[in-house]
């Protein structure tokens, strides 16, 4: 049998690290528009905000 080039994929592979912040805070507003909307208050988007930035280490 021969030996062939090793195949491409068209896809990215996924790297494995820590996200940049803008990205996780992008990721992170859908919930808190969620939030909002049931619980009806700026105060439960403030704490999921701040929950956000105390797992990003800020």
């Amino acid at each position: 049998m021969a030996h062939t080039a090793p195949r491409r994929t068209a896809f990215r592979t996924r790297r494995t690290g820590r996200r940049h912040p803008v990205v996780a805070t992008i990721m992170a507003l859908p919930l808190a528009a969620l939030l909002l909307l049931v619980f009806d208050g700026w105060e439960t988007v403030a704490t999921q905000a701040s929950s956000v930035g105390v797992m990003l280490g800020r």
